[in-house]
């Protein structure tokens, strides 16, 4: 048999239905869950490499199109040559701390389109390892970010919607990879894609 390997292509972008529903719980880490994990590493590794201003710095199973409740984060945020990700089996954030903050944020399933999303700047986290074991732990600042909006994609909702009334948060990246500001009323408002 041969291994199919999944690739950008294979990442799903609004307006995909199924980035809105809710992902269901792993029962037993399995085999099929660890392939589950290569495949979304080596979707998320394929789309940072045709990105010269972006890494992938995480991915949830829904966004190829696999409604379970798996999530990688990049081990490493500041070196697009560290290609490690940690793997989050039903995550659950058990505790908000620290302040909403807002900051930019971007999304693998949403094309061309950027916000400045509120987050807790601290949480608690439960979930099972790749292995099927009980892991708890605090993540802060981008860590943390990183983690509510994947959990966020297994609960169907996507970091636009965190936004979509705040009329100056959207932004697109420029040919130098800088965000600019998006006229809301032109891109946002009633934008198909984003919101149909």
């Amino acid at each position: 048999m041969v291994a199919i390997i999944m690739k950008k292509e294979d990442i799903i972008t609004l307006p995909n239905g199924h980035l809105r529903q809710k992902s269901e719980k792993i029962r037993n880490v399995t085999d099929g869950t660890r392939q589950l994990v290569a495949d979304m590493t080596a979707a998320a590794l394929d789309w940072e490499d045709s990105r010269p201003h972006e890494i992938s710095a995480a991915l949830a199973a829904v966004q190829i199109d696999r409604l379970e409740r798996v999530v990688i984060v990049r081990s490493d945020f500041d070196s697009k040559e560290s290609r490690e990700f940690t793997v989050l089996v039903n995550p659950e954030i058990v505790k908000y701390e620290g302040k909403l903050e807002a900051d930019y944020e971007g999304c693998l399933s949403v094309k061309d389109v950027y916000g400045k999303v509120p987050r807790y700047t601290k949480i608690r986290v439960k979930a099972l390892d790749a292995e099927g074991n009980a892991i708890r732990f605090k993540a802060s600042g981008f860590l943390a970010r990183v983690i509510q909006h994947e959990i966020d994609h297994t609960n169907g909702i996507v970091f636009v919607d965190h936004i979509r009334e705040t009329t100056d948060a959207f932004y697109t990246l420029d040919s130098k990879g800088e965000l600019q500001p998006l006229n809301y009323d032109e891109h946002v408002k009633e934008n198909s894609i984003l919101w149909d």
